[in-house]
């Protein structure tokens, strides 16, 4: 195992503990910083795996709970696991489908135990325990497993938080003695909501179990960046070095630049594709919503800036016409030029740290995109 897992930091920026790093799995080797595009059902959404590639895409994350829901984990082992069902030969990381039972199903009852819940396609019950999460994500065989967690909402108070960080420890604990396949790295889940010393005490808690990553989960759920950005700094200290640190459900571009900034290694949300089907995408200059009348006669790319395959063959007007005619294209254009343009924002990011202009990166980065 310990061949099929490791972590190289190349460079660290001294003024803020950002890093370059190289993470090496069994299915190829991820430069970090990284961001993962999501592929909730086994699939990017709009996006075919060769345009992925073409866009830097190195890691992609799929959903348990919806893989368990349809078609089921026995069918996808059956098939040979994800990477051969989905046709996807880089690395892959599933999450626990902690989040989407709390968020998404029908919750029904939390215990110590598990989470009884209901489906949110069609009604089922179904219990979700530390071991039943690990039987999943063993069947589905991506490279990078997450624990099974329990992610407090924002605005709860600290003896809530509290409650649901005593049961994701005691579920790592679970997860660990149930994850059965030696070919793929389980991550722990730092929970801990808004509150420092509980922030602190998660990672202190999960240090043990970080044998090849950590993730930070819990955050960018409703409460302001600033509040978030102080969970990093609070965590960044007592963080394991030698292993990359996931900071969960975290992907516009400025939250991006501030993880980095703060020691974070991978990132991943689904942020770029869902603006992409509501018309709108990430530029070097900013958001552009592109169905606004402003592009109606605007035959300019869509980014000057960004060489991939939208903004090489295609104009504002175009896209703009194709976002008002409900086509199709329209999604699939936007979201490969989204993802294109996040994964370069991290080349961009990386080779800063190495480079050691980072804060000169940050600034620019700013003064184009508009937001601070």
């Amino acid at each position: 195992m310990a061949d099929l897992f490791s972590f190289e930091v190349i460079k660290t920026d001294p003024a803020t503990g950002a890093r370059a790093g190289i993470f090496h799995t069994p299915h190829g080797d991820i430069e970090t910083p990284v961001y993962m595009s999501v592929g909730t059902q086994a699939t990017v959404k709009g996006v075919l795996p060769r345009d992925l590639k073409e866009a830097g895409a190195q890691i992609i994350l799929a959903n348990t709970y919806h893989l368990y829901m349809r078609p089921g984990h026995e069918l996808v082992k059956a098939a040979g696991g994800l990477h051969k069902f989905m046709n996807w030969d880089r690395p892959i990381l599933t999450d626990s489908g902690g989040f989407q039972v709390f968020s998404l199903a029908e919750l029904n009852k939390i215990t110590d135990e598990g989470v009884w819940f209901r489906s949110h396609i069609d009604g089922s019950r179904h219990f979700f325990t530390p071991e039943k999460a690990m039987e999943i994500e063993n069947a589905l065989g991506a490279d990078i497993i997450m624990q099974f967690d329990e992610c407090s909402s924002y605005g709860v108070d600290h003896a809530y938080a509290r409650g649901a960080l005593e049961r994701t420890a005691s579920w790592l604990e679970r997860c660990a003695a149930a994850h059965a396949n030696e070919r793929q790295a389980l991550f722990p889940i730092v929970q801990g909501n808004v509150f420092k010393d509980l922030r602190i005490e998660s990672v202190q808690r999960a240090l043990p179990y970080a044998k090849y990553g950590i993730g930070i989960g819990g955050l960018s759920v409703g409460e302001p960046k600033p509040l978030m950005y102080e969970m990093l700094e609070a965590m960044q200290p007592v963080l394991p070095a030698n292993v990359p640190r996931y900071l969960m459900g975290v992907g516009s571009p400025d939250c991006l630049v501030e993880g980095v900034m703060r020691g974070v290694d991978m990132f991943d949300c689904v942020l770029a594709t869902r603006i992409a089907r509501n018309g709108t995408a990430l530029t070097s200059k900013g958001k552009v919503v592109v169905r606004n009348a402003a592009y109606k006669e605007d035959f300019s790319p869509l980014d000057d800036e960004c060489d991939c395959y939208c903004c090489r063959n295609y104009s504002k007007a175009y896209l703009r016409h194709l976002v008002n005619a409900g086509e199709m294209l329209a999604a699939m254009l936007l979201s490969l030029h989204n993802i294109t343009f996040l994964n370069k924002l991290m080349r961009g990011l990386r080779q800063s740290v190495l480079d050691g202009t980072l804060q000169q990166f940050r600034r620019d980065f700013y003064q184009k995109y508009g937001e601070s």
